[in-house]
């Protein structure tokens, strides 16, 4: 994933979430997961245990994958298959450590985030 593309509709939000507060994105230029192990935990549920870095820190990391389904692409014509990944982290854990205390006591921001990514995968490209 491209730090750079981070996008939440606020401008000033993204912003920050490119700077060196969180992603530095000028740095760090991806955010990426190689998966080493799954395993299935049902009808199209899986784990897929690997590596996931963030913000220049490599830490393991279980993503939970639910299968949506397959269909026909309707802009390729080509098969696309869906899936949801989801994990948990601590921010502080790759180096995000910013946050801001509010008026009335307490920070702004908690350290658990979750990560959900909406995957569209079809057919690999003939190699050139």
């Amino acid at each position: 994933i491209k730090t750079a593309s981070v996008s939440t509709a606020n401008a000033k939000r993204d912003e920050h979430l490119r700077s060196p507060d969180f992603f530095d994105a000028e740095k760090n230029k991806e955010i990426t997961f190689v998966g080493k192990k799954v395993t299935s935990t049902g009808k199209n549920k899986f784990k897929v245990d690997g590596d996931l870095t963030l913000h220049g820190v490599t830490k393991p990391a279980t993503f939970d994958i639910e299968y949506a389904g397959s269909t026909t692409h309707p802009f390729t014509g080509k098969p696309a298959l869906g899936f949801t990944a989801t994990t948990k982290l601590n921010r502080k854990d790759y180096g995000m450590v910013w946050n801001k205390a509010l008026d009335k006591g307490g920070v702004m921001l908690g350290e658990e985030v979750t990560i959900q990514v909406n995957v569209e995968a079809g057919p690999a490209a003939a190699a050139k």
